[in-house]
């Protein structure tokens, strides 16, 4: 088998494996002090011993909260395949109290392979719940309520809570709700009705350590030696990745990564990225594919659209900001205008335009997003005289004067004497 076959077969591994939180995440089941095992543990023990719960799944977007939650319902369906009914809402899409009781109506419907009516209405479908809960406490099969965005099921008379935490305070009543919610500070969201009758159980999901991190790296890219694959290939390659992984250069662009974003979600899209720059030929990844990963993370579009610019433009910017840096709070393509003027006689510069050129740069500017109209009100007034603003920092048009290939150097003083 050739070099590149193999490099495509382990390609199709590593990309299958990243695109698979599942087995992201499995590399934290064995320990005892992780979510997973406490999640594991508070539903588990709610199932077998018939009781209800409730638990918040705290932590940033990325941290894997969803990934090993649906980790632990796998697992526990498998184990309990008769005794667990689940249904998903997501406060997106059904935070609206009447919407979420017909939703959860539904899926109960399918799952207990009943004839759902569309025409029910809300007091209908909240007492076919309370009848549900009723009837499968009484035949010992839990109900977990995955409620996804959690705080915006918070909002408003917060009558869908209500309704089910109220019906799990009966006895013969089996279910477990399990909100998951970026904001710290769900709980606190509650109305005291429904706080008194929380669990207020809570598990915080954080960015891992660069230990952590670096552990997930070996999990993910270490190829198995035992696989249909080449035992010699696999050796070579998980060497090779070796002396790569515990190099200073590498470690800097993790650390460059994480000083952005330390998620997990963040890590496996930058290692998919840098798994796909693979050079099937070589058949080995180096540091220059996790150096064009990283690159492509840093990316700054509206940078790229000054070095993209035409001088004229990039004087309409410097102007611009210019003005800004004055705290003139309202100006519009004649006060630009005044402003190019006056650099143009101050400096005798001899990039000078027509009005009319000036104002089709102008008008190209706005197309391209790096300055737009602040009053949408006065849309049928002529371009000239609508208040303007700039959309980019002072910072990034500096950064993009710099690398410029063509950038006159008369405008970056121009931009530094205002600061």
């Amino acid at each position: 088998m050739g070099r590149e076959t193999l490099a495509e077969e382990a390609l199709i591994l590593l990309r299958t494996r990243l695109c698979d939180p599942h087995f992201v995440f499995s590399l934290s089941c064995n320990s005892p002090d992780s979510n997973y095992s406490k999640l594991k543990f508070i539903i588990s023990s709610s199932v077998t011993e018939a009781c209800n719960n409730s638990v918040l799944l705290l932590g940033p977007r990325g941290c894997g909260k969803i990934a090993v939650l649906e980790l632990v319902l796998r697992d526990l369906l498998v184990d309990y395949p008769d005794l667990i009914s689940v249904i998903r809402l997501n406060g997106l899409l059904h935070s609206d109290d009447n919407g979420a009781l017909k939703e959860i109506a539904r899926q109960l419907c399918l799952e207990h392979e009943l004839v759902f009516s569309k025409l029910a209405s809300s007091d209908d479908n909240s007492q076919f719940i309370v009848a549900m809960l009723r009837e499968c406490g009484l035949a010992h099969k839990t109900i977990i309520f995955v409620l996804d965005e959690f705080d915006l099921f918070a909002q408003g008379k917060q009558r869908l809570l209500y309704s089910l935490l109220d019906a799990m305070q009966t006895v013969t009543s089996q279910a477990i709700v399990v909100g998951v919610s970026c904001r710290l500070d769900a709980d606190q969201l509650l109305e005291k009705r429904v706080r008194s009758r929380f669990s207020h159980r809570k598990l915080l999901f954080l960015p891992p350590s660069k230990e952590d991190l670096y552990k997930i790296l070996e999990h993910a890219l270490i190829l198995p030696t035992d696989s249909s694959l080449s035992h010699d290939y696999a050796h070579e390659f998980n060497r090779k990745l070796h002396s790569i992984l515990v190099g200073q250069k590498f470690k800097d662009i993790i650390s460059t990564l994480s000083n952005s974003d330390a998620t997990v979600n963040t890590l496996l899209k930058f290692l998919f990225v840098a798994v796909s720059h693979m050079d099937l030929n070589f058949g080995f990844l180096t540091l220059d594919n996790f150096k064009a990963a990283l690159s492509s993370f840093q990316r700054q579009p509206k940078l790229e659209c000054v070095q993209d610019c035409s001088i004229l433009e990039l004087y309409i910017l410097v102007c611009m900001q210019r003005l800004e840096v004055k705290e003139q709070n309202s100006y519009n393509f004649n006060s630009i205008m005044k402003e190019y003027k006056s650099i143009h006689s101050s400096f005798q510069t001899s990039d000078h335009y027509a009005r009319n050129v000036c104002l089709r740069a102008f008008e190209h500017l706005q197309e391209r997003e790096l300055i737009c109209f602040t009053d949408n009100r006065s849309y049928n007034q002529s371009a000239e005289f609508r208040p303007v603003k700039i959309l980019i920092s002072y910072h990034e048009l500096s950064q993009g004067l710099k690398s410029h290939h063509s950038c006159p150097a008369i405008l970056h003083k121009l931009l530094n004497r205002e600061r």
